[in-house]
């Protein structure tokens, strides 16, 4: 995979303008994200390796194929990620699920580690991390430091929303991570927020203010 990959995908697009839209519901956001986070986890899952297994069908036996290796591991980078941690789980029951908590810091826009979890042997699994947004960067590579600490070396990163200040950053940090995106916005603002953007992913998926 390219270091960046920007789905564009109709349905994926559709439903994106529907969650940057103010005026849409806590409820309807909430869903609208389970159904991207599917979409995209399609896409993120292309290249996963597979093997063959013997089966019979109806008709007769066969060699039909299957995933081999580990199940893969999907880590969610508090709080947001788990808007699209629960769409991905759908469409793959038997990942193993794993949590890094960090906060970002109003001033100084850095990452603070609050909690961190992962499964067993995740150096011999694909580790999906997950976060809507990648603004500065600071916390999802921060998550990507754990992960790797942890023993991880197959790691893509999946979120809604991509800055072209977070994609740098992740670049320069963790050039070996392949990012799977459904937009590239124009910028941070000074708030580090990404504009236009769709506001606080969590807030809005939690219906906090």
């Amino acid at each position: 995979m390219d270091h960046l990959t920007h789905v564009k995908h109709p349905l994926v697009q559709h439903k994106l303008t529907l969650m940057r839209d103010k005026a849409t519901s806590t409820a309807v956001f909430r869903q609208l994200l389970r159904e991207i986070s599917q979409l995209l986890a399609y896409e993120i899952t292309r290249e996963l390796p597979m093997t063959t297994r013997a089966i019979e069908t109806p008709l007769q036996p066969m060699d039909a194929p299957v995933l081999s290796g580990r199940k893969l591991a999907l880590v969610s980078i508090l709080r947001a990620g788990n808007g699209l941690l629960d769409g991905i789980l759908e469409l793959v029951p038997s990942a193993r699920v794993g949590f890094v908590g960090l906060y970002r810091d109003e001033e100084t826009l850095q990452p603070v580690q609050y909690y961190f979890k992962a499964p067993d042997h995740l150096d011999e699994r694909l580790v999906i991390a997950v976060d809507p947004m990648l603004a500065t960067g600071n916390s999802s590579v921060a998550a990507i430091d754990l992960l790797k600490e942890k023993g991880a070396k197959d790691i893509r990163f999946l979120c809604l929303l991509a800055a072209p200040e977070g994609i740098a950053r992740m670049k320069d940090a963790h050039p070996d991570v392949p990012i799977v995106t459904a937009a590239v916005d124009e910028r941070l603002n000074e708030k580090g927020y990404i504009t236009p953007g769709l506001g606080d992913a969590g807030d809005r998926m939690f219906g906090t203010k």
